[in-house]
């Protein structure tokens, strides 16, 4: 799978459906579901959204926790509220309007990557959330280690 980058803000018609960005729907050429898994955000009112290969990696994390512990019930709210949502033939997915609702979109929609995942925000809420986000990053200072390439293609 791929990287999903940038920031694009696309209508919501009056059924819930919107046109997931082309460079993003590209990314799931390789996955056996086409289309996406939503869910409620656990930090911001936003949804986040990713392949159904993510969704099994969520899945396997948490067949990790212990059976039966508080952390692998309370996290297992990631998977009772995730809904599968196919693309249509324009490219299209219809977002619950229980999602919709609860994030407050209301006619358009921003789609943010975040790299192995994406979120789904009303524009407004996430120009508001951003600013703040970017702030106390570069007020801290914060830096990030990059992992070394991969030796898979040979490099070392």
């Amino acid at each position: 799978m791929g990287v999903f980058t940038g920031t694009h803000t696309n209508k919501v018609d009056k059924k819930g459906r919107v046109s997931v960005p082309k460079t993003f729907r590209s990314l799931f050429d390789s996955e056996g579901f086409q289309g996406v898994y939503v869910f409620p955000s656990f930090r911001q009112s936003a949804l986040e959204a990713c392949a159904e290969s993510f969704m099994e990696r969520i899945v396997d994390s948490l067949e990790d926790l212990p059976m039966f512990s508080d952390e692998q019930d309370d996290l297992s709210i990631i998977v009772e509220s995730a809904q599968r949502l196919p693309f249509d033939g324009e490219g299209r997915i219809v977002v619950p309007e229980e999602f919709l609702g609860n994030i407050g979109v209301k006619d358009e929609i921003t789609f943010v990557g975040r790299g192995r995942t994406f979120q789904m925000w009303a524009p407004k809420a996430y120009t508001d959330a951003r600013k703040p986000a970017f702030e106390r990053a570069r007020t801290r200072g914060l830096t990030l280690k990059l992992r070394r390439p991969s030796d898979a293609g040979g490099e070392g």
